[in-house]
């Protein structure tokens, strides 16, 4: 019984102070590595950074590839029920753009969303994105102003645009236009991490 407990209190004395608190990514298939290894995303990235670094957080990628708003609305309660996140990487929005969807929907949706991450304790890291000019300027312009919109409402950080400096460069987007490629992951992080690193504790 002796060494027992002296067993448990030296396994107490070397157990970390708390459990590695957790980043929550949640998007659609920029984040989930679309037409990469995914071993090689900005998500991957961003996990490696926060080790060389020393943040004691661990990064769980519950991006889908095609989600839309509504279906991401509809995973996140059991997401933030299992993961516990102390930060949420919202990047969501561009599937409901480039199939149309209205606009009021998708703003309401990525409200609620952060309504329910907030609710949870979480810190909310909104991503903005913009759809290609030819759904009209209308729609284009709205859909991009919702993110800002809804950053200063809900007093989020911002990423305006996730592909900034990328989807227009030569040589850093796959064939189908719409998705970065493996060299451009690194670029993808730079745009990130600036309004993710205040948001961070060591």
């Amino acid at each position: 019984m002796k060494r027992l407990l002296i067993l448990a209190l030296l396994l107490a004395a070397t157990a970390p102070a708390h459990a590695a608190r957790t980043i929550l990514v949640f998007g659609d298939s920029i984040s989930a590595g679309y037409g990469i290894d995914v071993g090689r995303g900005w998500v991957a990235l961003l996990q490696a950074k926060l080790v060389r670094e020393g943040y004691g957080y661990r990064v769980i990628n519950a991006s889908v590839s095609g989600e839309t708003t509504a279906g991401g609305l509809a995973r996140l309660p059991r997401a933030l029920a299992l993961h516990r996140p102390a930060v949420v990487i919202l990047e969501l929005g561009g599937n409901d753009g480039l199939r149309a969807l209205p606009i009021g929907e998708m703003r309401a949706n990525l409200a609620r969303m952060v309504r329910l991450a907030k609710s949870s304790g979480a810190a909310v890291l909104l991503i903005g994105m913009r759809i290609p000019p030819n759904y009209g300027p209308g729609y284009t312009d709205e859909f991009w102003r919702s993110y800002g919109e809804l950053a200063r409402r809900a007093r989020l950080p911002l990423v305006p645009f996730l592909l900034q400096g990328i989807a227009l460069t030569p040589g850093s987007m796959q064939a189908d236009g719409l998705h970065p490629n493996e060299s451009a992951q690194p670029r993808v992080l730079a745009n990130v991490w600036p309004a993710l690193k205040p948001l961070l504790a060591k």
